[in-house]
């Protein structure tokens, strides 16, 4: 009998069981490594997909990008996003949809979407308003200089050293005005009241028709825009009754807090309207105004604010009168006049004061109609920018309307308006006109700024049918 050897086949089972093992694991590998990095690039497209849902309306108006987690229901809330994110998680997983996939493709991963957890949210309403703030000064940032800042403080310096924000002339003019009214003195007949006829009654007439009715004439003619102030974030702010995310505001990009500031009221400036500067579709067009204001309509918003400019000019006109030789001497003569005829030459400083407080505020009402008709005013005159004389402000005919001329401007007086007011107030009521102007708009009347998300945190977990399983933690904002 012949034998025969069989090593060969011996050795080729062997050799293939060593190639097959390190095929299989090959494969393995491959799928291991190959699902690692599809759930890494299908979280990325999925996070990508969810930034793209920017509110539409937001930046639009407001050249903001922020995702509203209520997503039109007017309910915000994470659990939104996180079902948005595994709609397309599961979506770009999936091979539904491709053309004859069952008949021409397997699924060599097999991988499905597991869960979606978001562990960290920063809203636009966080730390009162501050990463909202954050996003508007950035918003402009890139197009604006800081050389108005340097001019806007000056202005701030020039106010706060004279005191032309503190001043109450119109309570101190009312005050000389009784003393002139009630003025009497004693002699051997007894008291004896002198029947004083005050030289600036007819201007406290004028005074009492109010700043716009002297400014800009009939207030029918103005805005007539009112809103209820009680649905709108900031009074959601004061409630404590805010949707608030966990995510800490990072480090500016600027080195001082005024600087962001300033940015900040820029943007409300560039993208809010004011008076001669209004768009018929904002639910104030007043909107500056009621940033410093904070009344429920334009006509009360203007009118607060037309009463600080004419109060500020007031007291930077008296400064001027007080420091012009001419002027303060014209002033003494009138009084000192007046006096001796009633023949009570103790009475004339207080009439003087009198004069002079009459006269800066017929001045005052010339700076307000000209820079509500868009000119500018210096904000401390000289002889050249003075307007009227003592005999024309006393008679009351305040009716000529300012050119031109030099100085600061209606937007100056708000930018410098936004800087004396606190802060948080301000934003809380920059938000305010956001909310109510998006509501306006078709599909967002519950547009909320507490459910509209800047930056986000999130846990993803993608599972394999081979049984592997994926965790891709991910940031992601604006």
């Amino acid at each position: 009998m012949k034998r025969a050897n069989g090593y060969l086949t011996v050795y080729m089972a062997l050799s293939l069981t060593v190639l097959l093992s390190l095929f299989l694991t090959l494969i393995d590998g491959a799928r291991r490594n190959g699902g690692a990095m599809e759930a890494a690039c299908t979280a990325d497209m999925g996070l990508q997909s969810i930034l793209a849902e920017y509110h539409r309306e937001l930046m639009e108006q407001y050249n903001l990008f922020a995702v509203d987690s209520s997503y039109g229901t007017g309910s915000p809330g994470m659990s939104n996003t996180e079902a948005h994110l595994l709609h397309y998680l599961e979506k770009n997983l999936s091979l539904d949809g491709i053309f004859l996939s069952s008949f021409l493709y397997r699924d060599f991963l097999g991988l499905q979407a597991d869960g979606v957890c978001m562990t960290g949210v920063s809203v636009l309403s966080d730390d009162n308003g501050a990463v909202f703030r954050r996003r508007c000064a950035e918003a402009v940032s890139d197009d604006l200089g800081l050389s108005m800042l340097s001019e806007l403080r000056n202005w701030m310096d020039v106010i706060q050293v004279n005191g032309l924000d503190t001043a109450d002339l119109q309570a101190e003019k009312e005050d000389l005005d009784r003393q002139i009214q009630d003025y009497a003195y004693e002699d051997e007949a007894g008291v004896q009241h002198v029947g004083v006829d005050n030289p600036t009654k007819v201007l406290e007439e004028r005074r009492r028709l109010g700043i716009l009715k002297m400014t800009v004439g009939d207030e029918e003619n103005l805005s007539q825009n009112t809103i209820d102030l009680s649905g709108l974030i900031g009074n959601r702010m004061a409630q404590g009754n805010l949707n608030r995310g966990n995510l800490p505001l990072p480090e500016s990009e600027w080195p001082e807090e005024l600087a962001e500031r300033f940015f900040f009221q820029e943007y409300l400036l560039g993208y809010m309207g004011h008076f001669g500067k209004t768009d018929e579709k904002n639910a104030l067009n007043y909107q500056i105004e009621y940033l410093i204001a904070g009344k429920e309509n334009d006509v009360e918003n203007l009118r607060s604010v037309a009463d600080r400019i004419c109060a500020v000019r007031e007291a930077a006109n008296a400064v001027h009168i007080w420091s012009d030789s001419e002027k303060s001497q014209e002033v003494s003569a009138l009084a000192e006049a007046v006096c001796a005829l009633l023949m009570v030459p103790e009475l004339a400083p207080v009439l003087e004061a009198a004069l002079v407080l009459g006269w800066a505020y017929a001045e005052s009402v010339y700076d307000v109609k000209t820079l509500l008709a868009g000119g500018k005013v210096p904000l401390i005159k000289d002889k050249e920018s003075w307007h009227y004389g003592l005999e024309s402000a006393l008679t009351g005919s305040l009716e000529d309307r300012g050119s031109a001329g030099s100085g600061l401007s209606y937007e100056d007086y708000l930018r410098i308006f936004m800087a004396f007011t606190d802060l948080d107030r301000l934003t809380a009521r920059a938000m305010d006109m956001v909310e109510a102007d998006i509501r306006m708009t078709e599909g967002n009347y519950g547009f909320r700024l507490d459910g509209c998300y800047d930056c986000m945190q999130f846990d993803i977990r993608i599972g394999s049918r081979f049984g592997y399983q994926y965790q891709i933690s991910r940031n992601i904002g604006y």
